[in-house]
């Protein structure tokens, strides 16, 4: 949303000053969640590729970008390179044991560096969007190494409201979906996005954009994010425990943002039939209990653990059809019923994370139609998932509490800085932060 488009017609003589409020914004953030000691690098600008020393360090290079058509070989790539076919086997076997060249994929980029008698001296692969493969030459033979792609990395703040469902509002804001997934997966342990959704519901996220030769590629964290359900707020803060470099999201006061389990195993599946002691079945048409929450969606959807567990079943069970079952931590069991099929690596046995993919939805055994039959239980007695209360799990360590706050404190800051505007633009005061909620 364009604050500064409003404030201007409310008042043009208060412009340059809220404009030089919003740069001093900009500045306490990034002050506030640099490393203390470090220099204060907020981006890295990319360097532009440069081949290791071929063998004739004083010879020029040029460059030949060439992109992977279907059914190319490496030797069709480099038959017009004064490579003899000894020389492509010879850098397949010394490459192979860092990367299979015999692997490349169409679409993908292969850059070719030569010297002034337009022999190659470096090449480069892209192997994916982070890293590419780097070879060269060094007295006749071939060697390789990984590595990791150098982005331009801009932090950005963008706010909404939603009208329809989390993607059709983060597409109309010039985003893409991916950021919203990355939204709902921080606070799917307190919201379930398809239930507990309404109209003006908010959200505010500062994250990391990444930029290659100024073209966006990429997201990269995110940083920290308000979602704002039916009147309630809640925050989360990304931070990274500097003895280990493992990182979690946490609220201001250093509660985990995860729950035992997640709220629902299907991201904005819709509720056909819920939690119920007495349900008219409408394949056998007697009243009887229902224990558990269907899911309508189409045949094919994932279905995600909605905790880490060893799985005890996969098979078919009679009415349920396709079904999975977990057993989890705290005498705590879930169910999925009337798969399509498993999720790759489901087996009996296995161990899995919260929000691995157990199966498709599909409409196996006695289903009316394509939905998820999801149950849960609690020391052997079925419980209804959509009331239970589920607590925190792995809190922030105490030692790191005021490290991690302080931190937090300039996303606080950033995050309220719509609602700093929106004061100065009525004409009330800037209030500096002093702590969460101010």
């Amino acid at each position: 949303m364009n604050v500064l488009m409003r404030i201007k017609k409310q008042g043009e003589g208060r412009l340059p000053l809220l404009i030089f409020i919003t740069l001093l914004f900009a500045l306490f953030f990034f002050l506030s969640f640099l490393p203390k000691g470090k220099a204060a690098h907020i981006s890295q600008q990319p360097v532009a590729a440069t081949p290791p020393s071929p063998e004739n360090v004083t010879s020029s290079w040029t460059e030949a970008k060439i992109v992977i058509r279907r059914g190319m070989t490496l030797t069709d790539i480099l038959k017009d390179y004064k490579m003899s076919p000894t020389e492509i086997h010879q850098m397949r076997q010394d490459v192979r044991p860092v990367y299979d060249l015999a692997k490349i994929k169409a679409g993908k980029e292969f850059r070719i560096y030569t010297d002034a008698t337009g022999k190659p001296t470096a090449y480069e692969y892209d192997i994916d969007r982070n890293n590419y493969l780097l070879i060269h030459r060094m007295n006749g033979t071939f060697s390789a190494e990984i590595v990791q792609v150098t982005f331009d990395t801009r932090v950005s703040l963008i706010w909404g409201v939603i009208d329809d469902n989390p993607i059709a509002t983060m597409l109309k804001q010039g985003e893409q979906a991916k950021l919203a997934l990355m939204l709902t997966d921080i606070f799917a342990w307190d919201i379930d996005f398809y239930t507990d959704l309404r109209k003006g519901d908010s959200f505010k996220i500062i994250f990391e954009k990444k930029y290659k030769e100024n073209k966006f590629v990429d997201y990269g964290n995110l940083l920290s994010a308000e979602f704002t359900n039916q009147g309630r707020t809640y925050r989360a803060f990304r931070y990274v425990y500097p003895d280990t470099g493992k990182w979690a999201y946490y609220s201001f006061n250093g509660d985990s943002m995860r729950r035992e389990f997640i709220k629902s195993p299907i991201s904005f599946a819709r509720i056909t039939s819920r939690f119920t002691s007495s349900r008219f079945h409408p394949i056998r048409k007697v009243y009887r209990a229902h224990y558990g929450v269907d899911y309508a969606a189409p045949i094919g959807t994932a279905v995600q653990a909605t905790a880490a567990g060893t799985v005890t079943f996969v098979g078919r069970n009679g009415a349920a059809g396709r079904m999975v079952r977990i057993r989890h931590m705290n005498a705590y069991e879930t169910m999925y019923l009337h798969l399509s099929r498993y999720g790759s690596g489901i087996k009996k046995g296995a161990k899995i994370q919260a929000k691995d993919v157990v199966g498709y939805v599909g409409s196996s055994g006695e289903s009316t139609g394509p939905h998820l039959d999801y149950r849960m239980k609690y020391r052997g007695s079925y419980i209804n998932p959509l009331s239970w209360k589920f607590q925190p799990v792995e809190p922030l360590r105490a030692e790191f509490l005021g490290d991690f706050q302080e931190k937090a404190q300039g996303f606080l800051f950033v995050l309220d800085a719509p609602m700093h505007l929106a004061r100065l633009a009525q004409g009330g005061p800037l209030y500096l932060p002093s702590k969460e909620g101010d």
